[in-house]
């Protein structure tokens, strides 16, 4: 699908010139350009026709969530037919992990999720697999790991009317992508009765009801998750995706893989701490990190999956970790609004964030990876 810009207004002043330096720029490979303008210009109005004429999905980065979402309350009326999508850290309070030496004191990781934002988050991934019409607008909070996209989308779980499937297969594959079984319908859960399946899948607003006759998926409905009531126009659906309720998700093969590289890694740190003299912290890295394996062996996740992003992705040591922008596609567009803000603090999330995490793997704390 096109984008196609909704507006009363059309460019004018030097706008349209703006529009077309912009597009040509694009068009003919630059990979750096700055719209310069005072406030109330019409930036926006001209990123939005930039974005309309190269028809390409978008990314634009704010440096904070207040200038995040009045963008994307613009961006959503200039293109109401596509997908704008908002995507900022989901923590309504977030303490990270951190270990301060010169007082020997050790900060546990603490935080609060808002179910809104992480929904909101959850639907901009989805909307960059199903279409090309994106636009994403988000915080810094795109930089940081977040789970891989081939694993994320290859635990997909596709439901098709007439689709053969028994209702314990169809259960444990919801288990499998991190859905909780519940009497309580709620968000990334799931209820059984009988023969009827209901999900509240953690991007949408709705839930699905299905029906089975046998091994046979009979009926799929759209439904209000709280009500029960079927959606007007969604009472017979041919298909319905029903993606991972969590970024973090892959295959018990790949996790497998991913836990016996842990233990290698474990094993060689261990060694280096020993011959440092670090003794307490040997012993220290050892006890965390073979929790941590014991809970994604029982469970699929354990608290602070993060910390070990390379191994889970398959990636070699040195290597980013997967983030949003592994999710986009490659001839995406990236708009840095208010860059003499966005950059600098894009530079100093990264570098404060590295110095924490030094911090924590020198005092056995955590693994290298």
């Amino acid at each position: 699908m096109k984008f196609k810009l909704h507006s009363n207004y059309q460019p004018c002043g030097d706008q349209p010139a703006a529009i077309d330096q912009l597009f040509s720029g694009v068009e003919s490979g630059e990979k750096h350009q700055v719209l310069l303008g005072v406030t109330g210009s019409g930036k926006t109005f001209t990123m939005a026709k930039v974005i309309e004429q190269c028809n390409r999905p978008a990314l634009v980065l704010a440096h904070n969530k207040t200038l995040a979402a009045q963008l994307y309350h613009e961006f959503k009326a200039f293109f109401p037919e596509s997908a704008v999508e908002y995507f900022v850290s989901y923590y309504d309070y977030y303490q990270p992990e951190a270990y301060v030496p010169s007082a020997d004191l050790y900060i546990d990781k603490e935080a609060t999720i808002n179910d809104e934002l992480d929904k909101l988050r959850m639907s901009a991934t989805r909307s960059l697999f199903e279409r090309r019409d994106v636009v994403i607008v988000a915080s810094v909070s795109c930089i940081y790991g977040l789970g891989s996209p081939e694993a994320y989308y290859g635990m997909l779980v596709m439901l098709e009317k007439g689709h053969q499937t028994s209702r314990e297969a169809l259960l444990r594959r919801f288990v499998d992508i991190q859905y909780e079984r519940s009497e309580d319908l709620r968000r990334g859960t799931f209820r059984v009765r009988g023969d009827m399946i209901e999900i509240y899948p953690t991007y949408e607003d709705q839930a699905y009801r299905i029906e089975m006759w046998g091994d046979q998926i009979d009926t799929l409905r759209q439904i209000d998750p709280l009500t029960g009531e079927v959606r007007t126009g969604n009472e017979d659906l041919s298909r319905v995706p029903i993606y991972p309720k969590t970024h973090y998700v892959m295959p018990q093969d790949q996790r497998d893989r991913a836990i016996v590289g842990i233990q290698e890694e474990l094993e060689w740190w261990k060694k280096e701490l020993e011959k440092q003299g670090k003794f307490v912290e040997a012993q220290r890295v050892v006890q965390r990190t073979l929790f941590d394996i014991e809970m994604m062996r029982t469970i699929g996740y354990c608290h602070g999956i993060e910390n070990y992003s390379r191994h889970l992705s398959g990636r070699l040591p040195g290597e980013a970790p997967p983030t949003l922008l592994d999710y986009v596609p490659q001839d995406y567009l990236m708009f840095i609004d208010e860059s003499h803000q966005t950059v600098p603090q894009v530079r100093g999330m990264f570098h404060g964030d590295r110095s924490r995490k030094q911090t924590l793997v020198d005092y056995g704390f955590r693994i290298t990876a």
